[in-house]
């Protein structure tokens, strides 16, 4: 039997996700010494035609191209994993879901006719079954090893589901909400970064989307008792992941309130 073939894909992205594999380094040659990497436009000219053993998709479909183009992505794989922000809720690219396209078409283009888009911008499982998601904007290669080595060895990827908060636990930090009022999405938050912001003092940004049992209303109603403005609410939770579940709902209960 050959080796595995590893296809990554680029939809509508920054390609922050794809350079946190490049970035592996020393992770990429052992990688690339398991398994045959033949389609990462990011990486190489070099591409090979299907079938692909695991195919990686960073970011969202945006026009009806890329809408035809993973279906055969899907078709070709015998595996899909998805990375980042964009390619599991849309991105940030996602805003325009609750605008009026048009409009923001005629704002941005001299000759919007000439611009093939969709209204939206969705994640890749909302047009193809999906055999995991890896969140986070961008995702942290750690976790992305473990899943390509997980799928490699057929094995369910060892990514934990707990939320932010318990990073911050495990790092000593001191609740930047309860101690200084700071806004911040770490209780419903996937975890996956390490906590970077509250460990400097920050806020979570809500970067690596709702975790499983997330539950952004208890939240809300906690940061307006501590005085926190509804406008700043609603802006904290339509950001990187603005159009996932439960993050959307809740947005769109305090958007064009006081």
């Amino acid at each position: 039997m050959g080796r595995a073939r590893l296809a990554v894909w680029k939809f509508a992205s920054c390609d922050g996700c794809q350079l946190s594999l490049l970035d592996c380094e020393d992770e990429l040659l052992d990688i690339a010494g398991a398994v045959d990497i033949v389609h990462f436009l990011e990486a190489s000219s070099h591409v090979e035609p299907g079938p692909y053993d695991l195919s990686i998709v960073e970011g969202s479909v945006t026009t009806p191209k890329d809408a035809a183009r993973i279906q055969h992505v899907r078709e070709v794989s015998k595996a899909v994993v998805t990375i980042g922000a964009c390619a599991t809720a849309g991105g940030i690219q996602a805003l325009r879901n609750f605008a009026d396209h048009a409009e923001m078409m005629r704002a941005v283009y001299a000759n919007p006719q000439y611009i093939e888009t969709l209204a939206t911008s969705t994640p890749i499982a909302a047009h193809i079954p999906v055999d995991f998601e890896l969140r986070g904007c961008p995702i942290d290669k750690g976790q992305l090893l473990q899943v390509i080595g997980a799928f490699l060895l057929g094995r369910k990827p060892p990514i934990r589901s707990h939320s932010t908060c318990m990073e911050c636990k495990a790092r000593g930090n001191v609740c930047v909400t309860v101690a200084h009022g700071t806004p911040c999405l770490g209780p419903v938050t996937h975890a996956g970064c390490g906590a970077l912001c509250p460990t400097y003092h920050r806020g979570c940004y809500g970067c690596f989307g709702p975790s499983d049992a997330a539950r952004p209303a208890a939240l809300v109603r906690d940061l307006l008792e501590r005085g926190v403005e509804r406008p700043e609410l609603y802006r904290l939770l339509s950001n990187f992941n603005a159009a996932a579940e439960p993050f959307r709902t809740e947005a769109e209960r305090h958007d064009g309130q006081d």
